[in-house]
């Protein structure tokens, strides 16, 4: 399309205020300039119309009106979306489970409301944890029982594992003693699962965790936390991610005080809270969750194939409905209120952003692939909605984007016409480390390659980085302590066997691994719970395949605490890895870093970042004594962190107390270079010193 046509296209809609800022980011955003305009036509009108119909704060606090609240007077009001419902009754053990004493009265646009008094003490008519249920009489006549889906609390029936609404209405509300920090500019996430944070065989509570993994986390050099599979999945094998309540924390770590707990506990160590927020799908489950809620398949959902996600068997939002929309960015400010989350990672977006899901999709990167019709633009203007209403709302939150795709401008403001996340997850990096794992000897790795994948991000869109997460972490996969030696694990991990050559190269190889994608793959950090110290084994959850065992579904921190086994050698480097990143702050920095060297022979990789060298020997066997490396700034340089230290496993070859100085004849595309000595599979950073 040429400029002129475009530039006519583009003027039939709403310009983005700060598109041009975009458009000077990448000119190769020029071409689809009109479309962008277009989909900020459609954010911007669904912005309007809630503010000028029900106002922006209230449309998305519907929370207070909508599902079963108490009110100041102890009465309590009920109000449901149940459009294809004939009547909706509310039971109880409040009303010994009549289902025709309580009904509601019909609204308009599909809703329902209930006012249930005081009792004439002035005490609150449904006692604090009493068991609820809504029932809709459906267009067949069915009477069929439903939890609200505004539900802030659920448990498990006491005859069954169907779920009911428990009334938490607690004589003393919490109240948080702690301020929310400032979120960190060098975000270092721990990303955790309360479930699994207790080496027990069982289910850890809230409790456990804010006594027992916050000041870890802490003592680590994380400044912040994610917490996986809070909102309430009546599945525990599913991970968190059926969600079958979606405003509830779930009950199987305790009651929602407790959670609350133990966010305000990481505040008061000046840790951010992350939430895994999952808005990309919904369970199945009808009789315990927001599927058919009102007796019909589009309450909520896209009727049909498009309300069905094929891979993950789960129903599918429609973002362009008013109720959905109430609904989710209420969902959205419910958790950073209510609970004092600092912010969300999106689960799913990919799944979210095109027809396809994304489901045999390897994005090429040609940007007809993300402006073309596979595009989702009502989800796309349902993660603009999201964003501007987070970030408008609470202006210190953080969101992170689950996109493998590349979706341009994703993580540019909405302003821009972007999709306003922080930041995305850097999802091809794992992949790549597990494939090089899996498929080749560290021998043939390709430096070029490597370093190719851990750059390829855009400019000024921030990238989470890892070298595995949770994915990495489950049955059917490995960890990469696991790939790297797991025919050894269970017999030469204690410091009383001989160092063996797979040990050996497995806590190198660990080592360098995370230490390369943490300085140069991204502006974040993230580190799966155990993963820090190369906990063995996978990750499964009880189920009917595995005997309902709880064997996987727990971290082995005990390993790490026995000062006889070599889990502590990685747990130490993963803890000054992040000390000498709080030092120095790469990760706060809009320089992505300098490659100045990737020698394919040598497996050598050399680069530099805020100042800092950073030198990777991948070779399993050559040591390379004065290694003519380039450096831009000149002066006096030496070791920070060192792979091949004694307190990290290694083997003590370099010497901290040499200086290395620069000569100021250029190399490598520097002005300047040194020599230095690089040890095989080691890793080390020199900084400039006085």
């Amino acid at each position: 399309m040429t400029n002129d046509k475009q530039a006519t296209s583009a003027s039939k809609y709403v310009r983005p205020p700060q598109l041009d800022h975009l458009l000077d980011l990448d000119p190769y955003l020029n071409p689809f300039s009109g479309e962008i305009c277009r989909r900020y036509t459609e954010f911007d009108a669904k912005l309007k119309a809630i503010e000028q119909l029900e106002g922006l704060k209230k449309f998305v606090r519907s929370y207070k009106t909508f599902g079963i609240n108490v009110r100041e007077d102890n009465s309590v009001y009920c109000k449901e979306w149940a459009p294809a419902a004939e009547a909706v009754f509310l039971r109880g053990d409040f009303n010994d489970w009549s289902r025709v004493s309580h009904p509601y009265k019909k609204l308009d646009f599909g809703k329902w409301e209930l006012v249930i008094p005081p009792n004439e003490d002035g005490s609150c008519a449904i006692p604090h944890m009493s068991r609820l249920k809504v029932v809709i009489l459906t267009k067949s006549g069915e009477m069929v029982d439903r939890n609200s889906p505004w539900a802030p609390y659920v448990m498990p029936s006491d005859n069954s594992t169907i779920y009911d609404q428990v009334f938490y209405n607690p004589p003393e509300k919490y109240q948080f003693k702690y301020p929310k920090p400032n979120p960190p500019s060098n975000l270092k996430i721990y990303e955790c699962h309360v479930g699994i944070a207790s080496p027990e065989y069982k289910v850890s509570s809230y409790d456990y965790f804010t006594e027992n993994m916050i000041k870890r986390i802490k003592k680590q050099g994380y400044n912040a936390i994610q917490l996986m599979a809070i909102m309430e999945h009546a599945y525990y094998a599913s991970f968190g991610y059926q969600v079958t309540s979606f405003f509830a924390a779930s009950s199987r770590y305790g009651p929602p005080n407790s959670l609350k707990r133990l966010i305000d506990e990481a505040h008061k160590q000046g840790i951010f809270v992350l939430l895994d927020l999952i808005h990309s799908h919904a369970c199945k489950n009808v009789a315990d969750g927001l599927n058919q809620f009102d007796g019909s398949n589009s309450c909520f959902f896209h009727d049909g194939g498009r309300g069905e996600h094929s891979l993950w068997d789960s129903r599918l939002f429609d973002y362009n409905q008013w109720e959905t929309l109430r609904f989710l960015l209420s969902n959205c400010c419910w958790w950073l209120e209510e609970y004092n989350f600092d912010g969300y990672r999106f689960d799913g977006v990919t799944s979210m952003l095109y027809h396809t899901h994304g489901i045999g999709h390897g994005f090429s990167g040609d940007y007809h692939e993300y402006f073309g019709l596979n595009t989702d633009t009502d989800s796309f203007m349902y993660l603009q909605l999201a964003n501007h209403v987070i970030h408008q709302e609470f202006l210190h939150a953080i969101t992170i984007a689950e996109d493998v795709s590349g979706m341009p401008a994703l993580c540019r403001p909405v302003s821009e016409g972007g999709g306003g996340f922080d930041y995305r997850l850097g999802m091809a990096i794992p992949d790549k480390w597990i494939k090089l794992l899996k498929e080749q000897r560290d021998d043939d790795w390709n430096m070029g390659d490597l370093v190719h994948t851990l750059t390829n991000r855009r400019w000024m869109e921030k990238t989470v980085a890892y070298c595995e997460s949770h994915d990495q972490a489950l049955v059917g996969d490995k960890t990469v302590a696991f790939w790297l030696m797991d025919k050894e694990m269970y017999d030469f991990m204690s410091c009383l066997t001989p160092m063996t050559p797979i040990i050996d190269r497995g806590l190198a190889l660990h080592k360098t691994i995370r230490l390369l994608t943490h300085t140069l793959g991204g502006e974040a950090w993230l580190n799966f719970i155990g993963n820090e110290f190369g906990h063995p084994e996978w990750l499964d959850f009880p189920r009917a395949g595995n005997n309902s065992s709880y064997h996987y579904a727990r971290r082995q921190f005990n390993l790490v605490e026995d000062d006889l086994l070599r889990y502590k050698f990685l747990n130490n480097f993963d803890r000054a890895m992040n000390e000498t990143e709080e030092r120095y702050k790469w990760l706060n920095s809009n320089d992505s870093g300098y490659v100045s060297w990737k020698h394919e022979d040598d497996k050598v990789i050399v680069f530099e970042r805020v100042n800092c060298v950073f030198v990777f020997n991948f070779h399993p066997t050559k040591s390379f004594p004065d290694y003519k490396i380039g450096v831009n700034r000149p002066g006096k340089y030496k070791i920070v962190l060192d792979s091949d230290e004694q307190e990290f496993g290694g083997h003590n070859r370099l010497d901290h107390n040499v200086e290395y100085f620069t000569f100021p004849e250029g190399f490598a595309g520097r002005a300047n270079h040194m020599f230095v000595y690089i040890p095989n599979r080691v890793a080390f950073v020199l900084a400039p010193f006085d």
